[in-house]
């Protein structure tokens, strides 16, 4: 039982790093995988460092305000792992996600995590110890793991689409909305159900006007947000439309989106709108695929867990940390509070089996 590990940590956003930083201090001598740095990956958002690696100013992670960030990150972050960072300079909100995520990633590493850059495959929870498959690095065997493996954003699949993600285009309005590139701009938002009231609702703040594209012609939303949307001036719903192309410019940053293209699902016109930014409001998909429906997920996907307040899942030894778990609040500092909670929770579990 010597090669059994105390504790494996999937995925590398802020749940599974302040997971591991938790597992670390408790001398669990954590091994956390983050994830290959494959293109298939990048295409499906599933990159190492999580979705917050895929975008620019983090306004609304506590402790990191604008100001003389440059020299503390230079300082922090060790030379080796500078270059997976856009050039470091002074910001005019805050950190930004790359910034922040090697800042987790390096404090986890600090405490003496041991971090694999590779994807676990597969896994097999029928018994203790519970075993993992590796894409690259072979089996592995662990008294407890913690799935932080998050949820990627459902987009529509464009290749223009592609081009313009974190030049105007975004999953996240909560993240991204109040950038300047969207201040006072007309915003458009795909979908019809609550998230997407959310969404145009949240970026109305900051826009002169947000226009909500429905490919039928009404929303899927409950009644009390779509009075919301109703009741909003600077909401304009289009309906029977889809997005048939995001147009911009892809090669300067400072321009990016500059409208989109409409195509009418009825009769098949096309009219363009002038907006700055396409925000997709239309699900997200947990990355759950590899379990094998090993562990009991929601009938969205989502792993359940099985106690109130507590990360534990359907399987004795694994836990569930950050977006993999929740499809309500998916915001960094919650996913960071509930990698801690997971920490714990396997560290209680560990010493209840007399292992640690």
């Amino acid at each position: 039982m010597s090669n059994v590990e105390n504790c494996v940590i999937i995925g590398s956003g802020p749940a599974g790093w302040s997971a591991a930083i938790y597992a670390a201090r408790a001398n669990l001598k954590p091994l956390l995988f983050e994830g290959a740095m494959t293109e298939e990956n990048r295409v499906n958002g599933r990159y190492p460092m999580g979705q917050l690696a895929q975008t620019t100013e983090v306004e609304n992670y506590a402790g990191f305000p604008s100001g003389n960030l440059k020299q503390f990150l230079e300082s922090a972050i060790s030379t080796d792992r500078q270059y997976m960072l856009p050039p470091i300079e002074e910001h005019a909100h805050a950190v930004t996600g790359p910034e922040l995520m090697e800042l987790m990633r390096q404090q986890a590493v600090n405490f003496g995590t041991r971090v694999i850059t590779d994807d676990v495959t597969s896994v097999d929870f029928s018994g203790s110890p519970l075993k993992l498959t590796t894409s690259e690095n072979g089996p592995f065997e662990t008294h407890t793991v913690i799935l932080a493996t998050g949820a990627s954003a459902n987009y529509l699949g464009l290749p223009s689409e592609e081009k313009f993600k974190n030049k105007g285009v975004s999953a996240c309005a909560v993240c991204d909305g109040a950038l300047p590139r969207f201040r006072n701009k007309p915003l458009v938002v795909v979908g019809g159900g609550d998230s997407a009231v959310e969404e145009a609702s949240y970026l109305t703040k900051y826009a002169s006007k947000v226009y909500l594209i429905l490919r039928r012609g009404e929303m899927r939303a409950s009644k009390i947000m779509q009075d919301r949307a109703f009741s909003n001036p600077k909401i304009e719903l289009v309906k029977f439309s889809v997005v048939d192309e995001v147009l911009g410019n892809a090669e300067d940053m400072r321009v990016g989106v500059t409208g989109v293209r409409l195509a009418n699902v009825t009769t098949g016109e096309k009219t363009e709108l002038e907006a700055s930014g396409l925000f997709l409001a239309i699900g997200h998909t947990p990355n759950t695929k590899f379990l094998g429906g090993q562990v009991e997920t929601h009938a969205n996907g989502y792993i359940r867990w099985t106690q109130p307040y507590r990360t534990i899942t359907s399987v004795p030894g694994v836990f569930a940390a950050g977006d993999v778990a929740d499809d309500y609040y998916r915001q960094a500092i919650t996913s960071a509070g509930t990698g801690c909670m997971a920490a714990l929770d396997a560290e209680r579990y560990l010493g209840s089996a007399g292992i640690h």
